[in-house]
């Protein structure tokens, strides 16, 4: 018999920690940091996890904190798994935040069946904010879970290939329903997102700010795609280039003829060095840009409009609405309006909406559903 202990996550929004166990194997899926980083400063009480090899394997949907944050801190011969570009982006980041990094066992793969004992784990890979999502099918003892880690349908993976792939029938259902308890929440579509800022980057003749995660590739994408489509060359501080880098293929990095680095600091400038298309102040200023900040980088901001006019600027606002609430969202914000910059929203969420939700069960036909990751648990009620 297989079974499920859900650790954490499912009256609350991250820190996702799910068990899954026969009398032979026991394995975690995602061992997330709590959202409210006061609670991160004592470990959760999993024995086997931290002190001593308790667990046979732990496996990791995706590199967002709230999934994978607690992987630095388990038993180093504990086996690790999780993508390989998720694993290459999140060494990028900690190498330029200089700190120590994770070491995967092994990586997770489209529909290729990894055993650990007597479960196998097949990953199914999912569109998601973060980059090389997946969803994850356990079996064992004749017995399917699948856990769907963090999932949407209106990103640039076509939600119905996935949905085509996914097997047909599954005992329970482990579902994610962050946007539950958001009355009557629709998600917007990525391109829609795309076509919005083409439009507003073509009317507004001043200089294009986008805050936006670095991590957020989908969204990297869109901004890029928009910037090409109105006739911007596209602007990406160090972090966001190290990270795109090892991303890397098709995501719009510095080896693109269209997409430059930049850096605000000198003591950077080495790590700078290593991109052939790099730009500084005095040519950004003569050039139509849409450059991709971090609040950290106001100051940069304030220098560069002492070199140019940002007269018709705008500053496009691209993550959740619930951040604008924070004291220094709100510095930020109010010292970008203060620069004449206009700001403007336009985002959407990485997480599947109801009729998204229900595509899934209707695919999977679960015997029984699991709510994680929510805040309203009571409202994962569909049609089965």
């Amino acid at each position: 018999m297989m079974n499920i202990h859900i650790r954490r996550g499912q009256n609350q929004i991250g820190g996702n920690i799910v068990e899954i166990s026969t009398e032979n194997t026991k394995i975690l899926l995602d061992i997330g940091l709590e959202l409210d980083d006061e609670k991160n400063k004592t470990l959760p009480d999993i024995k086997g996890l931290f002190d001593y090899k308790g667990y046979d394997a732990v496996f990791i949907s995706h590199y967002h904190s709230d999934h994978l944050g607690l992987a630095y801190r388990i038993h180093k011969d504990i086996p690790l798994y999780i993508g390989e570009k998720s694993a290459k982006i999140i060494q990028a980041s900690d190498v330029y935040k200089r700190v120590p990094t994770i070491t995967p066992h092994g990586f997770l793969e489209h529909k290729r069946k990894i055993v650990v004992g007597d479960i196998s784990v097949t990953p199914y890979l999912c569109d998601h904010s973060a980059f090389d999502s997946y969803m994850l099918l356990c079996e064992a003892d004749g017995e399917s879970v699948l856990y769907t880690g963090d999932f949407r349908g209106n990103g640039r993976k076509p939600y119905d290939w996935l949905l085509t792939e996914l097997p047909k029938k599954v005992d329970k259902l482990i579902c994610e329903g962050t946007t539950l308890s958001r009355e009557g929440y629709v998600a917007i579509r990525e391109q829609e997102i795309e076509n919005q800022a083409v439009e507003l980057f073509r009317n507004n003749k001043g200089p294009v700010f986008v805050l936006q995660s670095s991590m957020n590739i989908d969204r990297i994408v869109t901004m890029y795609r928009a910037a090409k489509r109105s006739g911007r060359t596209f602007l990406e501080e160090l972090y966001m280039a190290d990270i795109t880098s090892a991303a890397g293929g098709n995501i719009p990095n510095p080896a693109f003829d269209d997409v430059y680095a930049f850096i605000t600091s000198g003591s950077r400038y080495e790590g700078l060095k290593k991109y052939a298309h790099r730009m500084g102040k005095d040519r950004i200023v003569k050039t139509p840009f849409v450059m991709c900040v971090r609040t950290s980088l106001l100051r940069y901001m304030k220098g560069l409009s002492k070199k140019m006019s940002f007269k018709e600027g705008v500053l496009v606002y691209s993550f959740w609405s619930g951040y604008k609430e924070t004291e220094d969202m709100q510095r930020f914000l109010s010292e970008c309006k203060n620069l004449g910059l206009k700001i403007v929203t336009l985002h959407t969420s990485g997480h599947a909406d109801y009729e998204t939700i229900q595509k899934l069960v209707n695919t999977v036909n679960p015997n029984e559903i699991i709510p994680i990751h929510t805040e309203a648990p009571e409202k994962m009620i569909f049609n089965t």
